[in-house]
């Protein structure tokens, strides 16, 4: 009995001496591949759930693919100056010394479907000068009368006698413009009418408001109401804005 209690006490104190790793141990595997990794403290243990293939190549997390949409953006937005179209040049036309009848009949021309896209600011000023075409004063109220006549008989039925006091008093006027092309054109018509003693002057101080009308927008489309305005109004002054 004393033989086999000591053979007990033996057994485990052997036991425990091995368990305690007294008589060595055999090299763990995995504890041999540790220790041939290059940088095995960057190893990381990514999930113990989850098989290997959940973190391959198709699964590359919220970083992969902030990366890889922000690839995307970059080859599909490309260069800025090679997809992003130039925008149009812009320009700006203004018509000036108009009567206020023209100016409704060129603000009714632009206002059109086609010229939809131009921005027109309208300006109305006292007419400084203007210019008129007109027979000289006459000896008496008379004597107009009679040269009236006499116009009248050639065709010509526009004028008026001027009976306000002043230098002009009894003089004939065949029309007033905004321009000095333009009256000169108007006298050259009465001219081959047969009118002889009609001349161009210049009127200061008149009382007449003169209009000014101006255009902005695509370059092109400001040429295209330039060509359709001098096509209504051949006499209308057209330059750019702000241009003396």
């Amino acid at each position: 009995m004393r033989a086999f209690v000591f053979l007990l006490v033996l057994a485990n104190l052997v036991f425990f001496a091995w368990t305690q790793g007294y008589f060595g141990q055999a090299e763990s595997p995995d504890a041999a591949r540790l220790g041939r990794q290059i940088a095995p403290e960057r190893l990381v243990v990514v999930s113990r759930d989850e098989p290997p293939g959940a973190h391959g190549d198709g699964a590359a997390g919220p970083q992969g693919a902030d990366e890889a949409a922000g690839k995307a953006a970059d080859e599909a937005g490309g260069a800025p100056g090679k997809s992003a179209t130039a925008p149009e040049s812009a320009r700006c036309l203004a018509w000036t010394g108009l009567t206020a009848r023209d100016a409704d009949a060129l603000d009714a021309a632009l206002a059109g479907e086609r010229f939809a896209a131009l921005r027109r600011v309208r300006h109305s000023a006292p007419d400084a000068k203007s210019w008129w075409v007109f027979i000289p004063p006459q000896a008496s109220k008379a004597d107009a009368e009679k040269k009236a006549g006499e116009i009248r008989r050639l065709g010509v039925t526009d004028y008026f006698i001027i009976q306000e006091a002043g230098p002009n008093r009894h003089a004939i006027s065949l029309g007033i413009f905004s321009s000095a092309p333009a009256a000169e054109a108007h006298l050259n018509a009465l001219r081959a009418k047969g009118v002889r003693s009609a001349l161009v002057g210049g009127r200061t101080g008149n009382g007449r408001t003169a209009v000014t009308i101006e255009a902005s927008g695509p370059a092109a489309l400001v040429a295209a109401a330039g060509e359709a305005v001098r096509a209504l109004l051949p006499a209308a002054r057209q330059a750019a804005c702000g241009a003396d």
